[in-house]
């Protein structure tokens, strides 16, 4: 996306050309303000990953409640 200008009937014209497709908008290829790491990794991931990972989870917590327990 192009620098924004600092005249304002320069940024009107840039936000028509950017509504009507002469510039292309390019902010929404990618997320911003969130990680993409986690949503790419869990697409990737067999059911059978997911299942050992989600048991490795449960294990984790049946442990800590077994410890806090006692």
């Amino acid at each position: 996306m192009p620098k924004r200008p600092r005249d304002m009937n320069q940024l009107a014209k840039m936000v028509v050309d950017m509504t009507t497709g002469q510039i292309p908008n390019d902010s929404h290829d990618a997320p911003t303000g969130r990680a993409k790491g986690g949503h790419a990794r869990a697409a990737k991931l067999t059911p059978e990953r997911r299942r050992e990972i989600a048991m490795q989870g449960v294990e984790a917590r049946r442990r800590k409640a077994a410890n806090g327990a006692a």
